[in-house]
């Protein structure tokens, strides 16, 4: 059957490019759809130094955009639209985006994921004026202000770090015991004065009307509770699967991510999944090119089976 394209990947992160560069290069009529910016979550971050082959780190949006050339270099197309919905027709799937429907022989669920939110009052209320999720994006909003930072991991010492260089006084607030991050990470966050690590603390409202005032939190040992004077929240407690648009069609964890085999394969002849939605996923960017290229080789195996 004639299809729109050979190959659709949904999502244009570390895992959705990869995929794009191999299923381009090896011939196939290749589309990457992406509903917002063509990066991904690369877009988001900024000195990026645990990828293989950057000696010196490399900036988060350059990093995007030489996969990004080098797909488009290899002959892949890039499409905006976010995906509604994927019908499994045999030989042939159906996307349905907000911009249109298009017919495939083989997808590569490649969509990332986003923020964990917090859930407290205030969050919602408060969201862009002074509630935030990325010190990238956002940061210089609250230049110079004291700031909470929640969550302790490598994405939350990374974003404190950030804001400390654009003058903030950070409050680092941890729900567990111990911080999650890597050493490297919390050294330079010990060594900087104007950040600040505490550990078993649960945040729990945020006040302000038409900007943030103050984080609630308490003590999750001694159940004392206070207010921190700050005039900005950025919250980085985990990511959630974006994996909506396949619930019905591929089969899906409790969690929310899309169950998958050591081919990256899913629960649907002709559809693979790559990255941070897959289950089990080390949520790492080199992890998730891995991915892509894995997802590609195997439904390269799948689409030889149809002609």
């Amino acid at each position: 059957m004639f299809t729109d394209y050979d190959v659709m990947i949904i999502g244009s992160g570390c895992a959705g490019l990869a995929a794009g560069i191999y299923a381009a290069r090896g011939g196939y009529e290749t589309c990457i759809l992406e509903k917002e910016a063509m990066g991904g979550e690369m877009m988001s971050r900024q000195l990026i130094e645990n990828y293989p082959g950057f000696a010196e780190g490399i900036m988060g949006p350059d990093l995007a955009s030489q996969m990004l050339e080098q797909a488009s270099n290899a002959g892949a197309e890039c499409e905006t639209g976010e995906v509604t919905s994927i019908q499994d027709k045999g030989s042939y799937k159906i996307i349905k985006t907000t911009n249109g429907s298009y017919t495939c022989k083989g997808v590569i669920l490649a969509s990332g994921s986003h923020p964990r939110l917090l859930d407290v009052l205030g969050e919602k209320e408060l969201s862009a004026k002074g509630v935030f999720y990325c010190a990238t994006c956002d940061g210089a909003q609250c230049a110079g202000k004291p700031v909470v930072v929640a969550g302790a991991g490598d994405s939350g010492i990374t974003e404190a770090l950030l804001l400390e260089k654009l003058g903030c006084k950070v409050t680092v607030v941890e729900f567990m015991e111990t911080p999650k991050a890597s050493k490297v990470m919390l050294d330079r966050a010990e060594e900087n004065s104007n950040i600040e690590v505490i550990c078993n603390t649960k945040i729990t409202g945020i006040q302000g009307e038409d900007w943030v005032t103050g984080v609630e939190v308490e003590d999750r040992e001694s159940g004392e509770k206070r207010v921190l004077a700050v005039e900005g929240i950025y919250i980085r407690i985990g990511l959630l699967p974006n994996t909506s648009y396949a619930e019905g069609c591929v089969e899906l964890a409790p969690s929310g991510h899309v169950v998958v085999d050591g081919n990256m394969k899913t629960t649907v002849d002709g559809i693979y999944a790559a990255g941070d939605i897959r289950t089990n996923s080390p949520a790492q960017m080199a992890t998730a090119v891995g991915d892509g290229v894995v997802a590609y080789m195997n439904l390269n195996h799948y689409l030889n089976t149809l002609e």
